[in-house]
């Protein structure tokens, strides 16, 4: 006898997700984990099937045309490998030439592309074990565009590189798009991969879309009408009150206020800071597409949020 009962739950992983991508877009697809991100890659890629609802990519369904579709897309999810380990890429990328049946002088001349690319050089020849990951990530990429891909779906492509290596890899993969003239669908807990590599992206959680829009839009959005001011007066200033105004922190001549742009205009806000005395020294800093995201978050109660900013954080007035 089992005092055991197990009770099962059913959870629709992505339900009323609409979206259309045109040729050639650099589209970032974001949300928190467990928002349906990989769940939504997978059944594009034909490796997942739905319970219901309809998808094509290059006109076909992925998960009834797999192996016709996978000629034409290429994928790199994260730390998981598409190269062996223990051979250097150079084989790994003649193996995978087979695997996408590609005739060899083509391929020879893509490895080539891919080579000068990539800046891949002597890592051609280095076993893939002794790269480093901003060097193994480089080689990820160029394999996954050696079978010439309409579509490349990258997810966390920057995960665990230092400030470099990020560069690099943002770097090449714009330089790909706009030679390539492939579509790129984006997926990153970095904003800095949005904000320097696409210009629409996707916000989507609990398998639910909540915005598709530019990233101009957003920053336009009134996610980003506040402006934090960092001034230094010539004296101190006792008592600072105005409408669409908050004193985030004060110390001796300096303060730094948070500024709703959507109720009063900065520049109204620096006038009267000069009532006051002479501004030694002013700074208005917009938020970062970071903190757009974040907000966005917050305000949908969405999980792993960080923390509103509070009068204690951030730099010295």
């Amino acid at each position: 006898m089992s005092l055991i009962a197990p009770k099962v739950r059913t959870i629709d992983a992505v339900r009323d997700v609409t979206f259309q991508v045109e040729p050639g877009e650099l589209l970032a697809f974001i949300g928190p984990n467990g928002a349906g991100k990989s769940t939504t890659i997978k059944m594009l890629t034909g490796i997942l099937h739905p319970s219901c609802g309809e998808a094509r990519v290059l006109g076909f369904v992925p998960w009834r045309q797999r192996r016709e579709l996978a000629f034409h897309i290429g994928s790199v999810f994260g730390q998981r490998s598409q190269l062996w380990m223990h051979l250097p890429p150079q084989d790994s990328f003649r193996l995978l030439g087979r695997i996408y049946e590609v005739p060899d002088r083509d391929h020879h001349r893509r490895i080539a592309k891919m080579a000068e690319l990539f800046d891949l050089g002597e890592l051609l020849t280095t076993p893939v074990r002794k790269l480093s990951l901003g060097q193994r990530m480089r080689c990820e990429i160029a394999a996954s565009l050696l079978h010439s891909p309409r579509v490349i779906f990258l997810d966390e492509p920057t995960i665990g590189l230092d400030v470099i290596a990020k560069q690099k890899i943002r770097d090449l993969i714009l330089t790909a798009n706009a030679e390539e003239g492939m579509t790129i669908f984006l997926t990153s807990h970095d904003a800095g991969d949005i904000e320097k590599l696409c210009k629409r992206v996707i916000i989507i959680d609990r398998g639910q879309l909540l915005m598709d829009a530019s990233v101009q839009a957003l920053k336009r959005s009134e996610h980003f009408t506040l402006r934090t001011i960092g001034v230094r007066m010539s004296r101190p200033v006792e008592s600072f009150e105005m409408e669409g105004v908050e004193i985030l922190k004060k110390k001796g001549p300096g303060m730094k206020l948070q500024v709703d742009g959507a109720r009063v205009p900065v520049e109204s806000v620096i006038r009267r800071l000069m009532e006051f005395g002479h501004l030694e020294d002013i700074s208005v800093r917009m938020p970062s597409l970071e903190e757009i995201i974040a907000r966005i978050y917050r305000e949908k109660g969405l999980p792993g949020a960080p923390p509103e900013a509070t009068a204690d954080d951030g730099e010295e007035p």
